[in-house]
């Protein structure tokens, strides 16, 4: 690894550590932004090579995943549209455009946890029991506005979600809310499913077919869910859309599914997987920045995105 690289990374955590609302896509696209806003490039083909290079860096980091892969690969579509390839005279102006339309990318998707909470609202309801898995903020975000906003009141279940338990995280945060909540042990979700009105999760990648890439144990549940005909809802920025069709857990790539054995190293850690495929026929609704989809239109709105 370069000392370029090192700097790349080290730029990437720091926003995260700096501000723990930031999802990983977004700080992925703010350290590309702020390279290009910074980086003296001498030729339009050298300021192309170096954003894909950057991408790759932070593809392969410690904290990266699904979302750090559609994010960027969206992000970069974005701001190279305008690109004026091959033409040196109008390097300066091309980047300029560039950087005014990463901005203007950041500015769009900046509200999306808020849209898709607004979205899901409705399907929030009086004295429901919600269960959900790991600690989404758009979850998180959804929950706490019908309680703060809508004024209702529900139970929450929430699994510990190991081996990291940010499940007692999301306990905290709800508690914090007014929301009742209980953490219940990972093990413990198809005994509790039967007292659940529904189940609300987060993505860390939502797939083409509608299915989605998620923390592990995100399978188990939905599949509990299903055995007891309770609906499973998604809920996901569309900055998480990413281009991958995998039919089984396997064609999950290993840099989503496995952690790094120590940071700036190359080899992963196959001991425990990080996350896990849920097919999209456990899903029953995907909420969206792009507005409430089923697993079905989602290739629709992916090609709409990549295109």
């Amino acid at each position: 690894m370069t000392m370029d690289d090192s700097a790349v990374q080290r730029s990437f955590t720091t926003l995260l550590k700096e501000d723990p609302e930031m999802s990983v896509a977004f700080a992925a696209i703010n350290t590309l932004l702020t390279d290009l806003e910074t980086h003296e490039y001498e030729t339009m083909s050298g300021l192309m090579e170096r954003m894909g290079q950057l991408q790759k860096i932070l593809q392969a980091s410690e904290k990266a995943g699904a979302s750090v892969s559609s994010g960027t690969e969206l992000f970069l579509r974005s701001v190279t549209l305008i690109a004026n390839l091959d033409k040196k005279g109008h390097l300066r102006e091309s980047q300029s455009l560039m950087i005014e339309r990463g901005r203007d990318f950041i500015q769009q998707y900046s509200g999306a946890r808020q849209k898709i909470a607004d979205l899901c609202d409705p399907f929030i309801m009086d004295d429901m029991t919600i269960l959900t898995h790991s600690r989404s903020r758009a979850v998180r975000d959804a929950l706490i506005r019908a309680k703060k906003e809508s004024g209702k009141n529900f139970r929450v279940l929430v699994t510990e979600s190991q081996p990291d338990r940010s499940g007692a995280e999301l306990r905290r945060e709800l508690a914090a809310a007014g929301i009742d909540c209980t953490v219940i042990l990972d093990a413990a979700v198809a005994y509790s499913m039967e007292s659940v009105d529904c189940v609300l999760v987060g993505a860390e990648g939502v797939v083409e077919n509608g299915g989605i890439v998620n923390k592990i144990g995100s399978l188990a549940v939905a599949m509990s869910a299903h055995a007891f005909k309770r609906p499973l809802y998604v809920l996901a920025e569309c900055v998480k859309f990413v281009r991958l069709y995998p039919l089984n857990q396997q064609e999950v790539p290993d840099e989503f599914k496995f952690a790094l054995v120590r940071p700036g190293s190359e080899a992963r850690d196959k001991t425990n997987p990080l996350v896990d495929y849920t097919p999209p026929r456990y899903i029953t609704l995907l909420f969206t920045d792009l507005g409430i989809l089923t697993p079905a239109a989602v290739s629709d709105e992916l090609l709409q995105l990549y295109m």
